[in-house]
């Protein structure tokens, strides 16, 4: 099927599996310092920037069941990154705060994903790299709009519907 695709399908198809694959590169622990892990930081990221967060708005971030963000959180827990208490408010309702441990490993990956992010750019051309960025936010949209209608997974197929 892929031989009889147009080229331009191809290689749209063919920029898409490269950026997954290095969007995977991102998502794997080797980014990060500290022995957390990409999921964990968005947690731990989530918690800073709110300075506390319910189980329920942390299993609606995570876009998973509060049973899967309990799971999620425990490793952080164990390392002392982030400790659980009672809502003062509803004690049925667990908010989660980071501990000075927690703040100083958020500081640390921060500093290393902005090394990360600007090692990124210096290799896109100063001139494009705005036109970059839109481009490559534009294409996103377009995938997630597509998604969105189909919640399953984007075959190919849904691909070159949107082109």
């Amino acid at each position: 099927m892929l031989q009889r695709m147009p080229e331009k399908d191809r290689k749209i198809l063919s920029i898409i599996l490269e950026l997954t694959k290095a969007v995977r590169c991102c998502r794997q622990d080797e980014i990060f310092c500290e022995d957390v892990s990409f999921t964990q930081f968005i947690i731990i990221d989530a918690i800073a920037v709110s300075r506390m967060l319910d189980m329920t708005r942390l299993s609606k971030l995570l876009s998973v069941d509060k049973s899967t963000a309990t799971r999620l959180v425990e490793p952080l827990i164990t390392h002392n990154l982030v400790v659980k208490e009672k809502s003062l408010q509803d004690s049925r309702m667990i908010i989660l705060k980071l501990t000075k441990e927690g703040r100083i490993v958020h500081t640390k990956i921060q500093q290393r994903i902005t090394s990360f992010v600007r090692a990124i750019q210096a290799e896109i051309p100063e001139h494009k790299r705005e036109a970059c960025l839109e481009g490559v936010s534009a294409f996103l949209n377009a995938m997630q709009h597509v998604a969105g209608r189909r919640p399953v997974t984007i075959t190919t197929d849904t691909c070159l519907k949107l082109f």
